[in-house]
């Protein structure tokens, strides 16, 4: 029988739209977003990243670069002011270069974040964000 830890987070929780082509990356974030009370989507491509924004604009979308139909800066470029944008989207990339980041910056994340990402550190950033 499940128990109350078992319980999906409410409707009412922020959404956490997870932009990853990994399925182990994917399955991690969701348990760590999950189990501390947030919804999550998952998005694999750049459309499917789009769709779920225009589903539901997210509280916060964490955004891979690489992502296998093109650069996953283009989901913010294409949602810009339609009012499915993310509140907060930040990149998550293995590219730590000064270039990438000043990219990502100026397509409107804000914050970009060097995979792997400490557990901890994600999730302290998680809780500044969705405020």
């Amino acid at each position: 029988m499940p128990g109350p830890a078992d319980a999906p987070p409410p409707a009412s929780a922020p959404l956490v739209l997870l932009v990853e082509d990994s399925d182990l990356v994917t399955s991690a974030l969701r348990i760590l977003f999950e189990e501390t009370g947030r919804r999550v989507a998952i998005a694999a491509s750049v459309a499917a990243a789009v769709a779920a924004c225009r589903a539901e604009a997210p509280a916060l979308m964490l955004l891979d670069l690489t992502l296998p139909d093109g650069d996953g800066l283009r989901v913010l470029d294409a949602v810009r002011g339609t009012g499915a944008a993310p509140r907060v989207a930040v990149a998550m990339t293995g590219h730590d270069d000064d270039a990438t980041r000043a990219r990502c910056l100026a397509a409107g994340c804000a914050d970009v974040l060097h995979k792997p990402v400490p557990t901890r550190e994600l999730l302290a950033r998680a809780g500044q964000w969705l405020r």
